[in-house]
């Protein structure tokens, strides 16, 4: 899998951040969560999945310039 980055909010372009994969998936990029209270309203967490927390921002600014 190869991907290619698509943006950021971080001032350093660090994390969190978006990726778009030779797969036509998205990969994120970011800290895990770890809120407790968060994480219990998580549903059918699979072993090796994780959550992060992404600036809704982020999300639209990205859908505007790939979706166009």
């Amino acid at each position: 899998m190869r991907l290619r980055f698509l943006g950021s909010t971080s001032e350093a372009g660090a994390c969190p951040s978006l990726y778009e994969t030779d797969r036509g998936t998205i990969v994120v990029q970011g800290l895990h969560l770890t809120d407790a209270a968060a994480l219990a309203d998580l549903r059918h967490v699979l072993d090796g999945e994780s959550a992060v927390e992404v600036p809704r921002e982020l999300l639209v600014d990205i859908a505007r310039r790939v979706l166009g």
